[in-house]
């Protein structure tokens, strides 16, 4: 079986004939707006003994009702009214929960929010550790909209919220001992590395361990990073890519992105990206056996470019890419393997199986 979120605030079970269940009960209600929404969810380790799984959702504010918002409805009333005041709109809070799924898997018990301020993608470390990937929102309603430079930048001493980063907490919720600004005061002790735009994908690599993400980037300048402890990324200060024409309230077109350079001091890397920008959505390490050949890959999900990536390695170095799915002409959201070494690919219209051709 497969276990899927729906970006309006279902979850449901889908059997490998392609049956879909009803709505699980018990999620807790969700504010679909823009790219928020209910987003991911993975098993725990000891899922057949515990049942627990954990998940991550946008939430409506207190005394809200749970709604989805049109897009339209979005950028005229909350974009255009967060341009002309200035500022941020409160429009709920991003969360990453843990509950127990029913033995009957119909409906979600024991809900327990572990932490507010991030709910893109949730990995579980080697060490039973919980890495949350965060969207930077302040830029994305404040800097990239008017090209001004806001008190709230990418130093993690300013931002008192987990925009931008990657955060790190135990299965419970609990601090890690060994996160790397546990001895800062002024830095939420989550905080386990800054400085991305919008990490829509993340995955562990099965040789080294270490958390590897994607960075959907603004015109160009999508990036896949090594991310390590205390490290920064670079957003907003560097990018390869521009930014976005459409939030420019002047009209200007390839305004540069902070500083316009592509790399600083004390800046990490990506060891590759992308321009023009391919939006990408979901990844993971190819592991199995079913596709010899492709072993030890990575593949990327591509929303703009409407393809599935297959990226060759070679220790930290991208040695070769393949498009995939070409032909689909689908935007690609997310990929999985499932455990026969078969391969999940969500894309807007459906969930697809591949598998070798006989």
């Amino acid at each position: 079986n497969l276990l899927v979120t729906q970006k309006a605030g279902t979850m449901r079970i889908v059997r490998p004939d392609g049956v879909v269940s009803a709505p699980i009960a018990g999620v807790p209600g969700v504010k679909s707006v823009a790219a928020q929404g209910l987003h991911d969810v993975i098993l725990d380790p000891e899922f057949a003994r515990n049942r627990v799984l954990y998940f991550s959702y946008f939430a409506p504010p207190k005394g809200e009702a749970p709604a989805t918002w049109p897009i339209e409805f979005f950028y005229e009333r909350v974009w255009t009214k967060s341009l002309a005041e200035r500022r941020t709109m409160a429009l709920g809070s991003e969360r990453v929960a843990r509950a127990r799924l029913s033995e009957d898997n119909t409906k979600l018990e024991d809900v327990e929010v572990l932490i507010e301020g991030a709910e893109r993608n949730i990995v579980i470390a080697r060490d039973g550790t919980l890495y949350v990937t965060g969207a930077d929102r302040f830029r994305f309603y404040e800097s990239d909209l008017d090209g001004v430079d806001h008190d709230f930048a990418d130093n993690p001493d300013i931002r008192r919220n987990f925009s931008g980063r990657v955060i790190r907490i135990n299965r419970n919720g609990s601090l890690p001992k060994d996160n790397p600004w546990l001895s800062r005061a002024t830095v939420l002790p989550e905080t386990f590395a800054h400085g991305f735009k919008d990490p829509e994908g993340a995955a562990i690599h099965p040789q080294t361990g270490e958390l590897w993400a994607i960075d959907h980037g603004p015109q160009g300048g999508d990036e896949i990073n090594i991310v390590r402890a205390g490290k920064d990324y670079g957003w907003p200060d560097v990018s390869y890519g521009k930014q976005y024409d459409a939030r420019q309230s002047d009209g200007r077109k390839n305004v540069s992105v902070g500083s316009g350079a592509t790399s600083i001091k004390g800046v990490e890397e990506p060891i590759y990206y992308w321009v023009p920008s391919i939006a990408p959505s979901g990844m993971m390490f190819y592991t199995g056996d079913l596709f010899p050949e492709w072993k030890g890959n990575l593949f990327i999900g591509a929303m703009a470019g409407q393809h599935l990536v297959r990226l060759v390695l070679n220790g930290e170095r991208v040695v070769a890419e393949e498009k995939l799915l070409t032909d689909r002409k689908e935007r690609i959201r997310f990929v999985r393997q499932g455990p026969d070494g078969s391969i999940y690919v969500i894309s807007g219209t459906g969930i697809l199986r591949l598998t070798p051709k006989r």
